[in-house]
């Protein structure tokens, strides 16, 4: 190998090492812990609707209810109205439940 092409590569491993780490981080930060209540339970589409609750603000509008995967979660014991506490991923603009209980 001829040192230029050394370095070239080199620097390519470098900038795979970052990209690697930063994808991973992000996954990480991705997974939030949230509180909420159930408002809609699909057991056949593996879907769960869930009201999030508010945060600190007074008198401010109920949030509306988000649509979450929730694929290889039991859903039986789950119903409309139960207060959960959940974990969610985002990959692709698509919201997945990694962790759901009941409170």
């Amino acid at each position: 190998m001829t040192p230029s092409m050394t370095r070239s590569t080199t620097i390519a491993r470098i900038m795979l090492g970052g990209v690697v780490a930063l994808l991973l981080g992000s996954a990480a930060l991705a997974q939030q812990a949230l509180t909420g209540v159930v408002t809609e339970v699909n057991r056949i589409n593996s879907t769960v609707a869930i009201r999030q609750t508010q945060s600190g603000t007074v008198g401010a509008a109920p949030a509306a209810a988000e649509e979450f995967k929730a694929p290889g979660i039991p859903l039986d014991d789950l119903h409309a109205g139960d207060a959960v506490t959940f974990s969610v991923t985002e990959t692709g603009g698509v919201k997945t439940i990694t962790k759901i209980d009941r409170r």
